[in-house]
């Protein structure tokens, strides 16, 4: 029977990270994989094949629409749908690759397989049982579905499917406006596909700053996209080839009908921690389904942790790869920890939307006063240089004291732009501190340096 400080279960994010910090800070380490690749959903599923594609749609989309106001002629070119997936495939193929090297690299061993835990400290994987005087649960998530929706993976498919057609749909419907929906959406309609989008709620994009949500929208109508917000989806029925989705408006209970070559069933995820004993154990679970932990990332039973998807939160890898840190350092006997209020969002549509810390809507709710500012991306020379310059830069801050409470950008480059304002917050910042950094010209960044003067005497280029 093996032996180790600790033994990790998943190999995405949060349990990779975990590891890797495990191991620097001289644990014994082994983790847990079932996978014939490391990486978990977000490398081999998930975050990294769905940019290659967002990233191929992209510049298809550039060659067909900008190319040639550039002076750069020429027929826009052809798609070979199977040269894109082989494309993403390798794409996978060097990240999974390189998490594999850095477990050499850290000496972890890699327990193949899919584990349980019989009792306290004890972890079996196949016919072998390992001892660990701490066991991290890292086991992700797993698509969720709607009552009477059953996932075939042809027709009706989850995101995993979504990410390996086997050709490109004409007519797409998408159940759900978050943000693996408009993702994969966005890249079957610059395609050429006919994309539907259904959403329950009024708004896209739940829990994003409304305002934003609502241009965003905008902005998506103009590329194709037809979204139906206020639609509960009654029924995805898959016939020989198509599927067809039946659902109600719910502003009137009105019943209406959309058929597609394929459905993609984007309504979230929850966790997945079948097949590991935690009723057994008697492990603590939340309303939700989630394991329940503490400050520590302890759950009720001794020496058993758990992280990422697996517990509250935001389903986001980087808040599990904090976490993997975080719990890391806590069973090495220093202080990990984790800011959950400067988890960055990113949506990676074109344009990007990236939210960081309090919407206008949480703050009202809590009564806190508070200040905007805002700038175009059309005051941007850089943005309109490369046609991007959709959206705008949005900072929230205390109307007292100044200090950054939240930021929403929707633009180019979002999801990069987030994070001076992230550090920013992490400091304490206040606008006026971003205001006077100097930003360089000509950048996207200077929007966000604008948002920031315009929470006090008002941006320049504006």
């Amino acid at each position: 029977m093996a032996s180790y400080d600790v033994i990790i279960i998943g190999a995405g994010p949060g349990g990779y990270v975990c590891a890797i910090r495990c191991a620097q800070l001289g644990l014994k380490t082994a983790c847990v994989e079932g996978r014939e690749t490391l990486g978990g959903t977000c490398l081999n599923v998930g975050c990294i094949p769905s940019k290659a594609l967002l990233h191929a749609s992209h510049q298809l989309h550039e060659s067909q629409h900008n190319f040639e106001k550039m002076g750069l002629k020429g027929a826009a070119p052809k798609v070979d749908w199977t040269q894109m997936l082989a494309y993403k495939d390798e794409v996978i193929a060097q990240n999974t690759k390189g998490i594999e090297f850095l477990f050499k690299k850290n000496k972890i061993d890699w327990i193949k397989g899919w584990a349980t835990i019989p009792e306290p400290g004890l972890v079996t994987v196949g016919d072998e049982t390992h001892k660990a005087k701490n066991i991290v649960i890292a086991t992700g998530s797993e698509p969720a579905t709607l009552p009477g929706i059953e996932i075939d993976e042809k027709l009706i498919v989850s995101s995993t499917g979504a990410l390996s057609l086997p050709k490109i749909p004409k007519k797409l419907v998408v159940i759900g406006a978050g943000v693996i929906g408009l993702e994969l959406g966005s890249v079957h309609a610059r395609l050429g596909t006919q994309v539907t989008v259904l959403e329950y709620l009024d708004q896209i994009t739940p829990g994003l700053d409304a305002e934003i949500a609502r241009s965003f929208r905008s902005i998506l109508k103009k590329q194709g996209l037809e979204i139906i917000t206020g639609a509960a989806v009654q029924s995805a029925e898959a016939l020989k080839t198509k599927a067809k989705v039946t659902y109600k408006l719910r502003k009137d209970d009105s019943t209406h009908q959309v058929d597609g070559d394929v459905v993609l069933v984007a309504t979230g995820r929850k966790p997945f921690t079948q097949g590991l004993g935690l009723d057994a154990l008697g492990v603590d679970l939340t309303q939700r389904g989630q394991i329940a932990t503490d400050g520590q990332y302890k759950t009720s039973v001794n020496g058993l942790y758990a992280i990422g998807d697996a517990i509250e939160g935001p389903m986001l890898a980087h808040k599990a790869e904090d976490e993997g840190m975080a719990v890391a350092e806590i069973l090495a006997g220093q202080k990990g920890h984790v800011n959950y209020g400067v988890i960055p969002g990113v949506i990676y549509t074109a344009p990007e939307v990236a939210a960081v810390g309090a919407t206008e809507e949480s703050l009202k709710e809590a009564g806190r006063a508070y200040k905007v500012g805002k700038f175009s991306f059309m005051g941007n020379g850089r943005a309109k240089a490369m046609f991007a310059a959709d959206g705008f830069v949005k900072i929230l801050a205390d109307a007292e004291t100044d200090r950054i409470l939240g930021a929403h950008i929707l633009g180019p480059n979002a999801g990069e732009l987030i994070h001076e304002i992230c550090v920013a917050m992490e400091f304490g910042a206040s606008a006026e501190d971003l205001a006077r950094t100097c930003h360089a010209h000509p950048t996207c960044s200077e929007a966000v340096r604008e948002a920031a003067l315009a929470c006090g005497d008002g941006a320049i280029h504006s």
